[in-house]
């Protein structure tokens, strides 16, 4: 399941952000391709219920594969949540459901077979992530208001959570429905009191987020 029924202010672009053109596509065709794998049975897209955008591309090479779902809500939780009351009927609650970013178009194929063999095999589901590299600072601001340094993390058990995000359907759509304020799947199953696995991610499953991350985006598809 893929939510794309945000707006993408950060890119400030002339359409919603899953509809930016990427490689001479949509960024969220990319997002399908890369779910399109014959261990996946069917990819919804969970598109706002005024999309008038989906309709102008052409989806053939998914054909019976794509299912867009006009129900997106205000949040990405909302917009999964909704996506997965929709599809009730067609998917069992046991069945895995793989949730990915319409913002992250370039999954690398190993990362998802990485992800369906550990995740398979965890009693309570799993997502792609990265140890973090970078030095980690938390900020507070001084008498003036400017930002100062006021701690330094310990990264060593710090991870950037990726999508997908894997996690039975039943489960999922109950955790969800439990935690209004989480913003990735991950977190509404933690407020169950479980422990998602972490699957060890790349740097290439990059989330396009401002306008400079379309050139990197595109640089790495090219070499797919």
């Amino acid at each position: 399941m893929i939510p794309a029924a945000g707006t993408g202010t950060r890119m400030s672009g002339p359409a919603p952000k899953q509809y930016l053109a990427l490689a001479g596509k949509p960024m969220l065709w990319h997002s399908v391709r890369a779910l399109s794998v014959p261990q996946v049975a069917a990819v919804f897209v969970v598109l706002t219920p005024g999309d008038e955008q989906f309709a102008r591309h052409d989806w053939s090479a998914f054909e019976g594969r794509l299912h867009p779902l006009f129900c997106g809500g205000n949040t990405r939780r909302d917009s999964v949540l909704n996506g997965l009351v929709n599809v009730r009927g067609e998917v069992d609650a046991d069945d895995w459901m793989l949730v990915h970013d319409a913002a992250r178009p370039c999954l690398p194929a190993a990362d998802l077979r990485r992800l369906m063999e550990e995740g398979a095999s965890d009693a309570i589901g799993a997502i792609l992530a990265l140890p973090v590299a970078d030095t980690v600072k938390t900020a507070g601001k001084d008498e003036a208001g400017v930002q100062r340094i006021a701690a330094t993390q310990d990264r060593s058990q710090l991870w950037l959570a990726q999508t997908p995000q894997m996690f039975r359907t039943g489960l999922l759509a109950q955790a969800l429905s439990q935690a209004p304020g989480a913003t990735d799947e991950a977190s509404a199953v933690e407020k169950m009191g479980l422990k998602p696995r972490l699957v060890l991610g790349s740097r290439q499953n990059l989330k396009i987020t401002y306008p400079e991350d379309v050139a990197i985006a595109e640089a790495i598809l090219a070499q797919a």
